[in-house]
């Protein structure tokens, strides 16, 4: 599988435990033939040229600056802070990053397969948590105007972002 598809949340993501507080979750995946370590996919995917133009305008927008050294200190678990996320909950194969609001949450995890007669490779997963602003009178939580509009661009960014680190990984590979 060359291209980012949407998919089920595996059973050990870090993103249940917000989707079970009724948060808004999804979740995407892509494979890479060989084994990709979760620091690499972590390191990989904030620095992608698509990223760092999110990361141009936390800069300008937001006063949240960050470098490629920051993503690779994120990666190398030495920070608990990147642009305008911090550390939840890191894992060994799982980092779980939340806005500096608390209110939207960044979640990936690498996970390498192998078996016999079977080539290694690794699944990369990349999903998001949106907690609700509130419950409406029906107890159904409420995300607001902004979560609907923008929705659509979301998932596309999202699957953007996934391929964009699979290319990034398999031509660092290729290279090495």
């Amino acid at each position: 599988m060359t291209a980012a598809r949407a998919s089920e949340l595996p059973a050990t993501s870090l993103l249940h435990a917000c989707r079970e507080a009724g948060a808004f979750t999804d979740c995407y995946v892509v494979a890479i033939d060989g084994v990709v370590s979760q620091a690499t996919y972590i390191e990989a995917f904030y620095t992608t040229g698509l990223f760092k133009v999110e990361r141009a305008v936390l800069k300008w927008l937001a006063a949240r600056p960050s470098s490629d050294i920051d993503a690779k200190r994120l990666a190398e678990g030495m920070v608990e802070s990147f642009a305008a996320w911090r550390v939840e909950k890191r894992t060994a194969d799982q980092l779980l990053l939340a806005d500096v609001t608390g209110r939207t949450k960044s979640w990936l995890m690498a996970v390498p397969t192998a078996g016999a007669g079977v080539e290694a490779q690794t699944w990369l997963y990349f999903g998001s948590a949106v907690v609700p602003r509130g419950y409406a009178g029906s107890g159904k939580p409420t995300m607001g105007f902004g979560f609907d509009a923008l929705l659509g661009f979301h998932r596309l960014y999202s699957r953007l972002l996934l391929g964009a680190t699979r290319s990034r990984i398999v031509g660092a590979m290729e290279r090495s």
